[in-house]
C-alpha cells in the first residue's frame, strides 16, 4: 500500500479530531504554516510518476491510500479534486481507497461520470461516538458507492451499529483507538461489542489499532506508538465473512 496524499492540512469538525496527529506531526517538525492552512504538495501526481525508463513508478495492481494527512473532500481542495479523479480514471489498474469525516460533501464532490461508482475507489465514513454515527452514516448509505468501509477511529465510546450493518453494502468495519501523549483511553469491551455487532452481520472487522491507552480488565496500559497496530493484531479480534 502506498500512501498518497496530493494535499495536506485539514481543520477539525468533531470530537474525534480533538488530538488530531496530523497537528500534532506538524507542531513536532515545526512547518511554517498552521495545521489548519491546505496546500498542495509535492506529491500530487504521485501514481503517474515514471521512472528514468520512462516506466510508471507504480506497478499495475498497487493500492494507494488517499489524504491520511488531511481529507479528501475537505472544501479547500475543492479547486484541485477534479484532477485526482482524473489520475484515478488514468490508474483504473490501481485501487485507491479515502477515510472522510465530511461524508455530507461526497456528492458535491464527484466527478461527472461517478454513476454508481468507480469500481477501483473504496470509501471509508469515519465516526468517533454514537452522534457521528447516527449523523454520517444514514448519507453514507444513500450514495452511490460500490466498496463502503466503516471505521471507527478514535473509538471514544460504545458504538451501536447494528442499524446500519447491511452486508450487502458495508465491506468491512474498522476500529482503533486514539494515538498520542493526550490520547483518550480505549476499552477493549467497547472493541469487543462492535465485534459482536459485526459477527452477527456478516460482516468483517479488523481491530486496527489499540491506541496510546487500552483499558482491559480493570487495567490501563500504556502502548508504545510503534506497538499500536502489533498488539491490535495479537488481540485476535479480527474477523473475516
Amino acid at each position: 500500500m502506498i500512501t498518497w496524499n496530493p494535499w495536506h492540512g485539514c481543520h477539525k469538525i468533531s470530537a474525534g479530531c480533538r488530538h488530531c496527529y496530523v497537528y500534532r506531526e506538524d507542531a513536532a517538525f515545526g512547518t511554517e504554516l498552521p495545521p489548519s492552512t491546505v496546500r498542495k504538495t509535492a506529491s500530487f501526481n504521485l501514481p503517474l510518476r515514471r521512472d528514468r525508463q520512462k516506466n510508471l513508478k507504480f506497478p499495475s495492481g498497487t493500492t494507494f491510500a488517499l489524504c491520511f494527512t488531511s481529507d479528501f473532500l475537505i472544501e479547500e481542495a475543492d479547486p484541485w479534486r477534479e484532477e485526482i479523479w482524473a489520475i484515478i480514471r488514468q490508474r483504473s489498474d490501481c485501487s485507491f481507497f479515502f477515510f472522510t469525516k465530511r461524508i455530507e460533501r461526497f456528492a458535491s464532490c464527484l466527478p461527472s461520470d461517478w454513476g454508481n461508482g468507480y469500481e477501483n475507489v473504496a470509501v471509508g465514513c469515519t465516526v468517533e461516538n454514537q452522534d457521528r454515527a447516527n449523523y454520517r452514516l444514514p448519507i453514507f448509505l444513500s450514495l452511490p458507492i460500490r466498496h463502503r468501509l466503516i471505521v471507527v477511529a478514535p473509538m471514544l465510546e460504545r458504538i451501536d451499529l447494528r442499524q446500519y450493518l447491511d452486508p450487502e453494502r458495508i465491506e468491512e468495519v474498522s476500529s482503533g483507538g486514539e494515538s498520542g501523549m493526550y490520547a483518550r483511553t480505549l476499552n477493549f469491551d467497547w472493541i469487543l461489542d462492535l465485534q459482536a455487532q459485526c459477527r452477527a452481520a456478516n460482516i468483517p472487522f479488523c481491530f486496527h489499532q489499540t491506541g496510546s491507552y487500552l483499558l482491559k480488565d480493570g487495567k490501563t496500559y500504556r502502548i508504545p506508538r510503534n506497538q499500536q497496530h502489533a498488539q491490535a493484531r495479537k488481540a485476535g479480534v479480527d474477523l473475516g465473512r
